[in-house]
């Protein structure tokens, strides 16, 4: 299975499984499926105001069965981009198929983003049944259709993601040296610890020392072990 490769801004690699052609083509489907029973409830409501809907339809000028063929398109357009926007790169479909749209980076796709891929639909649909965009797709390595190409924008599983190289150290065993955030703290800790309140400077080095453990340099691990035992001693 092909993945997208991502590193986080805490510096973790992660690979994301990318979403199949066959596995776009059903969420597309129960997108497909929800629209058109939207339209089928527009049609039932203008039926109770109009008597021949058909008729209705075939009485408009050419300026006006154009602009209704562009209007359904926009609202096709606003349901894919919106749901994409609003819920981190799913629409009912993606959801369903447990996939998402989103960037190179692994992060939900902005909304000029997801404006591009949508409108490109279009294109994509040429000259039928989303020809163009299917050819696209099993050229790529990343089964992305033109829309995503344009956009830069793929579609992964929505997966969980475990980690457990990066889960903390059990009690007593050692793991991954500090990084240089976690070695401020520390040392934070250390220089201020005179200054604070017995009851503080118990819970702070408490906490230092079950979160980081053995990974502390021995010298600062026995610094912050004789600061809460001073605060621990009864003050006379």
């Amino acid at each position: 299975m092909d993945r997208l490769d991502v590193a986080t801004p805490e510096r973790v690699a992660l690979d994301l499984p990318l979403a199949g052609i066959g596995t776009r083509a059903l969420a597309y489907l129960v997108d497909a499926a929800a629209l058109f029973a939207t339209w089928v409830v527009a049609y039932f409501v203008l039926s109770l105001l109009v008597s021949d809907v058909l008729g209705f339809f075939q009485d408009f000028s050419g300026l006006a069965k154009a602009l209704l063929v562009g209007g359904v398109f926009f609202t096709q357009w606003v349901y894919w981009t919106a749901c994409e926007v609003l819920f981190g790169g799913k629409t009912l479909g993606k959801r369903a198929l447990r996939i998402r749209v989103a960037r190179s980076d692994g992060s939900p796709p902005s909304v000029l983003e997801s404006a591009v891929r949508n409108l490109c639909r279009a294109v994509d649909f040429l000259p039928a049944l989303y020809f163009l965009g299917l050819m696209t797709a099993l050229v790529n390595g990343r089964s992305q259709r033109l829309g995503d190409l344009l956009a830069g924008t793929v579609l992964v599983r929505d997966g969980e993601v475990t980690l457990p190289r990066y889960e903390p150290p059990a009690p007593g065993a050692a793991g991954p040296p500090l990084s240089p955030r976690q070695a401020d703290l520390v040392r934070a800790f250390l220089e201020r610890a005179p200054g604070f309140d017995p009851a503080a400077r118990r819970r702070l080095g408490r906490r230092i020392l079950d979160r980081f453990g053995a990974r502390l340099p021995e010298a600062d691990r026995t610094a912050v072990a004789a600061a809460v035992a001073v605060a621990e001693q009864p003050r006379g």
